[in-house]
């Protein structure tokens, strides 16, 4: 249900593996769209989240990388 069909359920995994609350109201050029959050606000957004995001990201492309790996290998074997 959000206005964003590229990125909602990344955003949403993103919200839930942080615990935070994300999207929301925003403003695009100058101009006020009540958007609907994302996410339980379990915790306050903090800078940090940043890099708490970063790291998920980097790890679960690792994670993708040596799955794939795994089963590229036994189909090859």
């Amino acid at each position: 249900r959000h206005a964003s069909p590229n990125s909602a359920q990344t955003e949403s995994a993103c919200a839930g593996a942080l615990g935070v609350q994300l999207a929301g109201p925003a403003y695009y050029f100058g101009e006020y769209y009540d958007k609907p959050t994302i996410g339980d606000p379990l915790r306050e957004i903090e800078p940090w989240d940043i890099l708490r995001a970063n790291r998920m990201m980097y790890a679960e492309s690792l994670l993708a990388l040596v799955l794939g790996l795994a089963v590229r290998l036994m189909l090859v074997l």
